[in-house]
């Protein structure tokens, strides 16, 4: 973990790249303060043991357990949520699945799973978002392996004569196999 977070902030913050936070090194995010340094060790321990113990559960349910939990401690000073992201994908990938990108699509919702957390130690709220996410990749990948045309939903309503309102909220219920990619929801048409 340390490795990684010296990659990725070496260059961007070097006084800090490669260790966690330590002294008197506190972080706040909006009014949640993160634990004292002192007690960042043990909680990773307690945060990894807990996500390796619990291995027969749903993938789902143990990434956003472990997103949570990690980024409630906040170990470093900066680049948390990067380190937060790169140890979801590490973790999805080493069991078989594929990377997720967990985008502030619905900021509100993704800061509502950190009060959920925080308030009642549950994760309902960030296992949607995980699995919203864990869909939504799939989804993209199977479009791309399977050749399809690739289009964006309005492009796909107007060759379909559909309300793009609609496909929306389908998109958004994932009742209809669509992805977001770079913020704009597409869909894979298969030449048939």
């Amino acid at each position: 973990m340390l490795s990684l977070h010296k990659m990725l902030i070496l260059n961007i913050r070097d006084d800090v790249a490669g260790r966690f936070r330590k002294d008197s090194e506190y972080v706040r995010v909006g009014s949640h303060i993160a634990p004292a340094p002192k007690e960042i060790i043990q909680r990773l321990e307690k945060i990894l043991s807990e996500y390796n113990a619990s291995s027969h559960e749903n993938i789902i349910k143990r990434i956003a357990r472990l997103h949570l939990a990690f980024e409630y401690t906040h170990p470093f000073i900066d680049g948390n949520g990067r380190i937060g992201r790169v140890l979801n994908n590490y973790l999805l990938i080493r069991e078989g699945f594929v990377p997720i990108n967990i985008k502030f699509i619905d900021r509100k919702n993704y800061y509502e799973a950190f009060k959920e957390f925080d308030k009642n130690g549950t994760a309902k709220i960030m296992e949607e978002i995980v699995g919203r996410a864990l869909t939504n990749s799939y989804h993209k990948r199977l479009a791309y392996l399977e050749g399809a045309e690739i289009m964006t939903l309005a492009e796909y309503g107007k060759r379909n004569k559909v309300s793009h309102s609609n496909l929306i909220n389908k998109a958004t219920r994932q009742t209809l196999e669509a992805f977001l990619e770079k913020g704009v929801w597409k869909i894979g048409e298969s030449y048939e």
